[in-house]
């Protein structure tokens, strides 16, 4: 498995998270976890490379510039060596004790999913809660796929059906919608949020609004856009 995590800024929240998914994964599956630094400017970088001089399964993959989440994410995807990736925040908020958790779903399906997290006793100012309830409820409507917490950054899923999805700006934001698009299951597990240790916020509200809402609309019309290939048999 590769613990997949896109940091931009986040001095502060290295040891402790690395430290919490040693603890959780260790002796359970066999593990890497690999940073996309996104353009990073504290010592975010200085402090992952400290760690992996003594940790052969701590691996850094550094970005030329900012290039966003969903670019990172891609980006550690493909230069993922786990055949599973679970995808997590590198403020802390998620917990990997959950982990173990969601690799047990996983396997309990019997087939390739996307086990999604969904949040509960969020941490976030009032106004952040309002505003995730409202977005995940017009998401809910618009795509239908059956998530209140679509914002949640904390999954695990295949690497192949990862690199399989569309890829554009926003992607991380509608998985449950495009792994539904591609035939495959979703299955969601709780999780306890937990308050940031260190930094800021990368998020506002204005700045994503209306790209959000326009990222919706193209995952509406891939969706409609699919079609399915019918079953196909070689022929001696």
């Amino acid at each position: 498995m590769t613990v997949l995590i896109p940091v931009r800024n986040e001095a502060g929240n290295i040891a402790p998270l690395v430290a919490e998914i040693e603890a959780a994964l260790t002796g359970v599956v066999e593990f890497e976890i690999l940073y996309v630094n996104d353009g990073s400017t504290d010592g975010t970088v200085e402090e992952i490379l400290a760690l992996a001089g003594t940790r052969p399964h701590l691996r850094l993959l550094n970005l030329d510039v900012n290039a966003g989440k969903a670019e990172a994410l891609r980006a550690g995807a493909r230069a993922a060596r786990g055949e599973l990736i679970t995808l997590m925040d590198g403020d802390g908020q998620n917990d990997p004790a959950y982990v173990p958790q969601l690799l047990a779903a996983h396997d309990a399906a019997g087939a390739p999913v996307l086990v999604m997290a969904q949040r509960l006793g969020r941490k976030d100012t009032a106004f952040k809660r309002w505003q995730s309830r409202l977005a995940n409820g017009v998401r809910k409507r618009m795509l239908g796929d059956a998530t209140r917490d679509a914002g949640c950054g904390f999954a695990l899923l295949p690497r192949a059906v990862f690199l399989a999805l569309p890829q554009f700006d926003g992607l991380h934001r509608f998985l449950p919608a495009l792994v539904k698009r591609e035939g495959l299951g979703v299955v969601f597990v709780d999780v306890r949020d937990r308050p940031r240790q260190a930094g800021v916020s990368k998020y506002g509200f204005f700045d994503r609004l209306w790209v959000g809402i326009d990222d919706m609309l193209g995952v509406m019309w891939l969706i409609r856009r699919r079609k399915r290939v019918p079953g196909a048999r070689e022929m001696t």
